[in-house]
């Protein structure tokens, strides 16, 4: 049997602008008839719960990027509908409601930046360990390997256990 080749598809991909990402969210929220907020209140964070990561961390996080490329994601992925939480020794960004709870969750110490990760025995790469893929800043500062690992992020987020 003879298969053409079929017509490559011409054209390109293009980021969704903040008030198309907005107003698809809008409509999806108002669909599900949603009451989620995007963000805690502050009336509602316990007192010792921190919304700032510290100095260092924070530092970390906006020199590599990634806080960046993860609102870019959420953006043009998620219609916006992620939550961002700050801590004091990282980011999470958190998708999804009920038992298809995902998230993304960075962290730093000692100037390396530190990606939770789904899977539970070492997957063989020189950065992981256990539960986590470690940069030294080396590796951080380098696009295609930061890229690289939030493209992985995005395939394989961690789910987050039902606490029912």
């Amino acid at each position: 049997m003879n298969n053409p080749k079929k017509n490559s598809i011409v054209g390109q991909s293009r980021s969704l602008r903040d008030e198309e990402a907005e107003e698809i969210r809008d409509m999806i929220l108002e669909a599900q008839g949603s009451a989620r907020q995007l963000r805690i209140p502050e009336e509602d964070l316990h007192t010792e719960a921190t919304t700032r990561m510290n100095e260092d961390v924070a530092r970390v996080i906006n020199e590599s990027g990634v806080h960046v490329l993860l609102e870019y994601f959420n953006r043009d992925f998620l219609y916006g509908l992620g939550r961002f939480d700050e801590y004091s020794q990282g980011i999470i960004l958190k998708w999804g409601d009920g038992y298809s709870r995902k998230h993304i969750w960075i962290t730093s110490e000692k100037g390396n930046l530190s990606f939770e990760v789904s899977h539970e025995k070492p997957c063989g790469k020189p950065w992981c360990a256990e539960s986590r893929h470690t940069y030294q800043p080396e590796q951080w500062r380098n696009m295609d390997i930061l890229n690289a690992e939030l493209k992985e992020q995005f395939q394989r987020p961690v789910y987050e256990r039902s606490e029912d």
